[in-house]
């Protein structure tokens, strides 16, 4: 999950080890409920650590919550980076990671019902899904492959798609996933400037196995 170096010695692997069991305590906590008001002695419980040990690596619950949205984020954005590797259209890229998202809600759901609950804050933030997700579209616009303008309007419509994708997925089970992300994102390709024809036929390829 983390992107940092690896801990020189004993006691900073054991100090990065209490963190992140904190912080997979609260992305845990936010998956199933999407609530933030459990208590700190609760979290640490969860995480096997003493109390105490929260105070050494976060001030406040507000701020391990926000490290596990980030936490989850990142760790889905890398997800996408090594099983979209290799694909140079960003409309297949577009529409690959809402269809791997789909699926994604089966396979990873702890994951998925993180980015759920609380993506929304972090449609715009500056890591994790969003940046590669402006990225894509930047070039997208740069290679005349979309249309639009406002490459972070668009960000905003594809974020609010994703999750409104997976409220879907999780309220409604026995809607058929793959059908409801292909046909929302051959809409969204449209609206980016894909022409018909073509935007159906990219939201249709087939996807990379996420193994």
């Amino acid at each position: 999950m983390s992107t940092s170096a690896p801990p020189r010695n004993r006691f900073e692997r054991r100090r990065a080890e209490t963190r992140q069991a904190l912080v997979r305590a609260a992305r845990q906590i936010l998956a199933e409920t999407g609530d933030t008001s459990a208590s700190i002695q609760a979290i640490a419980e969860r995480a096997d650590v003493g109390f105490g040990s929260f105070y050494n690596h976060f001030e406040s619950k507000a701020e391990l919550f926000d490290a596990a949205v980030k936490d989850a984020l990142e760790e889905l954005g890398q997800t996408f980076d090594e099983h979209l590797e290799g694909i140079d259209d960003p409309a297949e890229l577009v529409a690959a990671g809402f269809r791997l998202s789909a699926r994604m809600a089966d396979s990873r759901p702890e994951l998925m019902q993180v980015l759920r609950h609380r993506g929304l804050a972090h449609i715009h933030s500056d890591s994790g899904l969003a940046p590669r997700a402006l990225r894509d579209l930047e070039v997208g616009v740069a290679s005349g492959r979309f249309t639009i303008v406002d490459p972070m309007a668009a960000l905003t419509a594809v974020g609010g798609s994703l999750l409104a994708l997976l409220e879907l997925r999780f309220a409604r089970p026995e809607v058929d996933g793959d059908e409801a992300a292909s046909n929302l994102a051959e809409m969204l390709l449209r609206m980016l400037g894909v022409p018909p024809e073509d935007a159906r036929d990219v939201a249709r390829r087939p996807l990379p196995d996420l193994g």
